[in-house]
Parts: structure tokens; C-alpha cells; sequence
């Protein structure tokens, strides 16, 4: 149990830690559509079909332009903090594949999904240093998430660590009991020593002898 919480804060160190500390820090404010449109020019990808088979491609970029509330600042939505590294310019980037009319018919969708929200506020995330005009939808790193990889795994550890303890505590019981088992016993409740019951019984020979004396001096008188 020890290895494997030492192993997950690994993983989750690599995976979503070093993210979230490296990403910026944003805040949470009400977001309305202005207007959203699908860019002529396609951007490029390229996609696998295979171990040995791999090609070019491309994918319809959508941008959704959104004014954010307490500000009344224009600015670009992108999916989350990955969307944003990945490509600045577009929502979000899908996963490459040869059929552009998938590509195109998914991005149509989201593009519909957006223009019903026209004039209704919803929650984004926006960088409260005012340096970028990017706005995320969501946080894929949130504290909850952070919780959650630094809770587990320490409780797992614990847990190993109590368990490696009480093993330990039952083997020094173990010894304790053996050497207390093995040891000679006198006193209440014990045998007593050879040298004590072997004075006790001259004692009481003796002592029995004089009882006897005295008896025979008696009887003549």
C-alpha cells in the first residue's frame, strides 16, 4: 500500500499537478455569446488509421466570442486550459480523422448549442491579471480535482504505514510474551526454590523432634 500511494503521487504529480501549478490561475465570472462563426481556412492535423498508417488532415476551426459580464470586455472562449495551449485561435480542437464531413457536422453542433444561449449569462473562467483575452468554459484542474489526488493517495500511505505498525506491535508482543513465559517463576503463585523448601522441611524435622521430646519427659512424672 506504501508503493502504491508513493506511485499515484507520482502519477498525479506528473499528470495533473504540475499542470494546474504551471496554468494560470483564473477566476470565475458570467459570461453572454456576441457571435460565433466557423473559419474558412481549415487548420491542419494529421491522423493514424493503423500501426502503418498515419496521413494529413484537417479540421474546421470554431471561434465563440463571448463579452464577459463584469468587465464588459470582448474575448475569445476556448473549452478549457488544454484547448487554450493547443490552439489559441479555436474553441477547441478535435480529435483528427479523414472524414471532414464528421468534423464539420461536430462543429456545426457546438456553433448551434452556442447561438441558443445568445443573451443568456453563463459561468467562465476568466485571468484576473487582464494580460489575455482568453476565456476558459471550464476547469479541468479545479481545487476539488487537487483534493482529491492529494487525499487519496495520503490516505493510502497512512493506511500502510498503520498496517507496517501494528505488525511490529505484535511481534515485540510476541517476544515480550515468550520471555516472560520462559522465565523461572517465585513468589504468590509461583514454585518455590530448591534451597528454601529444602530449609523448610529441616525446620520442620527439627521441630517435630522436639515436639516429640517434650512429650516422652511428660509421661514419667
Amino acid at each position: 500500500m506504501m508503493g502504491f500511494s508513493v506511485l499515484m503521487f507520482f502519477l498525479f504529480g506528473i499528470t495533473i499537478l504540475k499542470p494546474f501549478l504551471l496554468s494560470t490561475q483564473r477566476e470565475e465570472s458570467n459570461c453572454t455569446i456576441v457571435h460565433t462563426h466557423i473559419m474558412d481556412d481549415w487548420m491542419d492535423c494529421a491522423f493514424t488509421c493503423g500501426t502503418d498508417c498515419q496521413g494529413p488532415g484537417k479540421y474546421p476551426c470554431l471561434q465563440v466570442f463571448v463579452n464577459l459580464t463584469h468587465s464588459g470586455q470582448k474575448a475569445l472562449l476556448h473549452y478549457n486550459e488544454e484547448a487554450v495551449q493547443t490552439d489559441s485561435k479555436c474553441f477547441y480542437t478535435p480529435k483528427c480523422h479523414g472524414n471532414r464531413n464528421n468534423l464539420l457536422d461536430s462543429a456545426l453542433d457546438i456553433k448551434e448549442f452556442f447561438d441558443h444561449k445568445n443573451g443568456t449569462p453563463f459561468s467562465c473562467f476568466y485571468n484576473p491579471d487582464g494580460q489575455s483575452e482568453d476565456v476558459i468554459l471550464i476547469k479541468k484542474y479545479d481545487q476539488m480535482v487537487i483534493f482529491h489526488c492529494l487525499f487519496w493517495p495520503s490516505l493510502t500511505l497512512l493506511g500502510g504505514a498503520l498496517i507496517v505498525g501494528m505488525v511490529r506491535l505484535t511481534q515485540y508482543l510476541s517476544l515480550l510474551c515468550e520471555k516472560y513465559s520462559t522465565a523461572p517463576r517465585g513468589g504468590i503463585g509461583g514454585k518455590v526454590p530448591y534451597m528454601k523448601q529444602h530449609q523448610f522441611k529441616v525446620w520442620s524435622v527439627g521441630r517435630s523432634k522436639g515436639r516429640s521430646r517434650g512429650t516422652l519427659r511428660w509421661w514419667p512424672n
